[in-house]
C-alpha cells in the first residue's frame, strides 16, 4: 500500500470501498476470454482444514537428503531481491510492538469487519472447506515437523515459528533436525522429545548456524534464538530467586496465580537449567504478547501464532494469505488517514484482532489460509485466464480482488480518476507505481508460497 498523502481523497474516488451484503454467493460470472489461456497452475493439496500450520506430525525429509532444496541455489534474481531485502530489515532498529498499541486499532474509525461479516465468511468457507474444529489439547512436540507454534512449550513454540520465518515447511524443518541433531533432546518434563535448549544457549554461535545453516537466514536466525534462549534464562533465575525469596518485596508476575505445586517444578526447571517460557501463560493475551514481541526476532506474526496454537488464545494471527483476503474483503481500508500507518500485514493483524470477535478468530485464521491456498481466484498467482477460474468463489459477493489480472481496476484507470479529481500527473503517476509496486510484491511473495 503506498503512504498516506493529499491524494487520499482522489484515490478514494477511483476504488471505493463499499459495504458487502451478505447472502448466498451469486451466479458464477464469465471469465475474461480475451487472452490466451495460460497453463494449469498446480493447486494446494486440498486436505484438512483443521490441519495445523506447516503439516505438523506428517512425514518430512531426513537432514543432506537429496531431494531437499537448499535456498542458495534459488535463481540469481530471486537471491539478489531477498538480499535487498535482508539488508533493509538489518538497517531497521526494531520498535517497541512494532509501533502498535496491544488492544487498540490504529484505524479506529474503520468500522469493518463487523461480528456480521465474520460470522458469514466462516459460514460460506466451511462449506467448502468442512468445518473448523478448535483443538481442546495441544499435540506433543515432532522431531521431524518445526511446526508454527503449535507444541505445548511456549519456549519450544517461540523457537520453532521463529525457524520457520522467511523460508520453506522442508527448509525450517531441516533446521530444526539439525538442532536435534547436534545438540539433543530433553528426556523428561514439560519439554520433553525436544531440543536441549541450554545446550543451544551455551553453544558458540557458529555451533548453532551450522545445525540450522540449511533452513536460510541461519546467521540471523542462530543469533536470534541464542539471544531468546538468553533471556529467557535470565528470566527464569529472577523468577527463582523471587519464588524463592522470603522477603515480600520480591515478586514474580502472575505467581499469584500459580499453585504451589507450580511454583515448585519452576524452581526445579530453573535449578537445572531447564529453560522455559511456560509462565507466559499467567499473562493476560495481551501482555504475553507484549513480551513476546520484545525478543529479537519476533514479530507480531510469530508472536499471534503462539498465542493461537500453544497458549490457546484467541489471537488473529496474519500471513500472506490472511493480509490478501483481509484486503479483498475490505476489512482493512485502502486509503489511510493523515497520520495512521500504512496498511501492513503487521497494522492488519492490529486492527483485524480488535474488530473480530473472538469466537472467529481461530476459524477465520484457518479458513481464510486454506482458502487462500486454494481457491482459484484468490490465490495471488492466479488471473481470470488462469485454469480453474469459472469455478468461482464461494465469497465472491464479499470480495473486491486488485489488480487487472483477476478483474479489478487498473492502474491506468486509477490514474485518470485521480487526475480527474484534480490531482497533478506526476503525483498520480507517482501514487499508481507504488500501487504497481506493491502487486508486485504479492505476486512475488505468491511465487515464493508456491515452492514451500
Amino acid at each position: 500500500m503506498p503512504r498516506a498523502t493529499r491524494a487520499s481523497a482522489a484515490r478514494a474516488a477511483a476504488v471505493q470501498v463499499e459495504p458487502q451484503q451478505l447472502s448466498s454467493p451469486p451466479t458464477t460470472p464469465v471469465p475474461n476470454r480475451g487472452k490466451r489461456a495460460r497453463k494449469a497452475i498446480k493447486t494446494e493439496d486440498d486436505g484438512d482444514v483443521n490441519a495445523l500450520p506447516h503439516n505438523l506430525g506428517t512425514a518430512m525429509p531426513t537432514p543432506g537428503a537429496d531431494d531437499d532444496p537448499d535456498l542458495d541455489n534459488s535463481p540469481p534474481k530471486k537471491r539478489a531481491k531477498r538480499a535487498v531485502r535482508n539488508e533493509r530489515t538489518k538497517k531497521t532498529p526494531k520498535k517497541a510492538n512494532y509501533g502498535l498499541t496491544p488492544g487498540a486499532s490504529p484505524y479506529p474509525d474503520y468500522l469493518r469487519p463487523t461480528a456480521e461479516e465474520c460470522r458469514e465468511v466462516v459460514r460460506l468457507l466451511e462449506k467448502v472447506h468442512g468445518k473448523v474444529v478448535v483443538p481442546k489439547a495441544v499435540p506433543p512436540p515432532s522431531l521431524d515437523v518445526s511446526g508454527c507454534g503449535e507444541v505445548p512449550s511456549v519456549l519450544d513454540a517461540l523457537v520453532r515459528t521463529r525457524l520457520s520465518a522467511n523460508t520453506t515447511n522442508k527448509n525450517s524443518s531441516t533446521a530444526f533436525q539439525g538442532l536435534v541433531k547436534r545438540f539433543g533432546t530433553l528426556q523428561e518434563g514439560i519439554g520433553k522429545g525436544s531440543v536441549d535448549w541450554d545446550a543451544v544457549r551455551r553453544a558458540p554461535q557458529k555451533e548453532v548456524f551450522k545445525a540450522i545453516e540449511r533452513g536460510g537466514l541461519a546467521d540471523r536466525k542462530s543469533k536470534d534464538i541464542q539471544a531468546i534462549l538468553q533471556l529467557a534464562y535470565e528470566e527464569n533465575q529472577e523468577r527463582k530467586a523471587a519464588l524463592t525469596a522470603e522477603s515480600a518485596n520480591a515478586t514474580a508476575v502472575g505467581a499469584e496465580q500459580e499453585a504451589e505445586s507450580e511454583k515448585h517444578a519452576e524452581v526445579e526447571k530453573a535449578s537445572q537449567n531447564i529453560i522455559s517460557l511456560d509462565h507466559l501463560h499467567l499473562l493476560s493475551t495481551s501482555a504475553a504478547i507484549e513480551k513476546m514481541l520484545s525478543y529479537p526476532g519476533i514479530g507480531p506474526k510469530t508472536a499471534s501464532c503462539v498465542a493461537l496454537f500453544c497458549l490457546q488464545r484467541p489471537s488473529f494471527a496474519v500471513d500472506t494469505h490472511v493480509f490478501r483476503l483481509c484486503q479483498y474483503l475490505g476489512w482493512v481500508p485502502k486509503t489511510v488517514k493523515k497520520g495512521q500507518p500504512k496498511v501492513d500485514r503487521n497494522t492488519t493483524y492490529s486492527h483485524c484482532d480488535v474488530r473480530i470477535p473472538d469466537e472467529y478468530k481461530y476459524p477465520l485464521h484457518q479458513l481464510l489460509i486454506k482458502h487462500g491456498k486454494t481457491c482459484p481466484r484468490c490465490r495471488a498467482i492466479t488471473g481470470q485466464s488462469s485454469a480453474g477460474w469459472e469455478q468461482g468463489c464461494p465469497i465472491e459477493h464479499l470480495v473486491k480482488r486488485h489488480g487487472t489480472k483477476k478483474g479489478g481496476v487498473s492502474v491506468v484507470e486509477r490514474k485518470k480518476a485521480m487526475e480527474a479529481a484534480g490531482l497533478g500527473a506526476e503525483e498520480a503517476g507517482k501514487i499508481a507505481e507504488a500501487e504497481v509496486e506493491a502487486e508486485e510484491s504479492e505476486l512475488s511473495d505468491a511465487l515464493e508460497e508456491e515452492e514451500r
